[in-house]
């Protein structure tokens, strides 16, 4: 494995697949994102972080039936592989220990 440090869009770009299960190819992906964060995902960037995804082999690859509406193209599916839930899982539980740690900043109940 290439390496299992995640930087903060590729985060959620590996959250995004693992929340689309079978519709995770990169429109929809794209789609999400701009859904989940209000800020536009242009496809091309996303296409990079999904192509370094799987080289650090968070996540996989693989081509659907081809479709007529398509034109006959095959589009490209995601999915999170067991290194990528872990690295997944762990950027969550380095995420929370240093929210613990915040002296003051409970916002539960002050919303």
């Amino acid at each position: 494995m290439k390496g299992t440090n995640l930087g903060e869009f590729e985060e959620l770009v590996l959250l995004t697949i693992a929340a689309l299960g079978q519709e995770a190819y990169s429109v929809a992906i794209c789609d999400e994102l701009e859904r989940y964060t209000g800020r536009s995902a242009k496809l091309g960037v996303v296409h990079a972080v999904l192509n370094r995804l799987e080289e650090k082999s968070l996540s996989k690859s693989y081509l659907g039936d081809a479709s007529a509406t398509r034109g006959g193209k095959r589009k490209r599916f995601y999915e999170v592989t067991h290194a990528g839930k872990v690295a997944l899982t762990r950027a969550k539980e380095v995420r929370e220990n240093i929210w613990r740690n915040i002296p003051g900043f409970n916002l539960e109940g002050s919303i």
